[in-house]
């Protein structure tokens, strides 16, 4: 536990001697003049996937919000899920956000253990379990593949989908999208090979992103 705790120190003055450094002044801008992303990212809370170090984006480019398979519940004015909801509500309300994107991965221990409780029957966490069951309307999706690896895979991008269209729920995300002022997307990261896809609504699949493919930015769920 020592050991762990000098290398967060050890990283924080490596991150005050590099990251700080370069961008002090960005950095006193946005004490003083607040934040005003133009990006959300709803991400899984995972350790191996971080939305700033994916993007390489700077402070203040991204406001993020991460939760178990980053998920988004439906709009539900009285809802149990209070913490994404408001960070989204704030997010589109409060700070103007112009584009939402919705960050799945691969390997995801939710989506898993989502898939084994409804193969086995048994519960892997009162609150695992309930949070998990925003991804109910797919559970077919699941049982479609013999194969574990395929459903699981799968079951990331379907949870991505919920996400979408459950954001389309909230009132005040879907005045936007009609007035034009914003936009969904939906990313899915591969871990080991470090591959970004991204979905396209004219086909209906999966691609992946590669440098000059941006003018396909719009080509996505709205």
């Amino acid at each position: 536990m020592v050991d762990r705790l000098e290398s967060l120190l050890k990283g924080y003055s490596e991150f005050r001697e590099t990251t700080y450094a370069g961008y002090r002044d960005l950095y006193q801008s946005l004490a003083e003049h607040g934040q005003s992303p133009e990006i959300m990212v709803i991400a899984c809370c995972d350790s191996r996937v971080e939305p700033a170090a994916i993007f390489s984006a700077p402070p203040g480019a991204l406001f993020v919000v991460r939760n178990v398979a980053n998920l988004v519940p439906p709009y539900k004015p009285d809802g149990d899920y209070p913490g994404t909801v408001a960070a989204l509500e704030f997010a589109v309300t409060g700070l103007g956000v112009k584009r939402i994107v919705v960050l799945g991965h691969a390997q995801c221990g939710g989506v898993k253990a989502f898939i084994e409780s409804a193969r086995d029957q048994t519960s892997r966490g009162h609150f695992i379990d309930k949070w998990m069951s925003i991804l109910e309307p797919a559970r077919a999706i699941a049982e479609e593949h013999s194969d574990p690896a395929e459903a699981q895979q799968a079951m990331e991008k379907a949870a991505i989908g919920i996400s979408i269209d459950n954001l389309k729920t909230f009132p005040f995300v879907r005045e936007r999208l009609d007035a034009g002022t914003l936009t969904l997307h939906a990313g899915y990261f591969q871990i080991g090979s470090g591959a970004l896809m991204a979905y396209r609504e004219s086909r209906k699949v999966f691609e992946p992103v590669w440098p000059g493919s941006a003018t396909e930015a719009d080509d996505l769920p709205s």
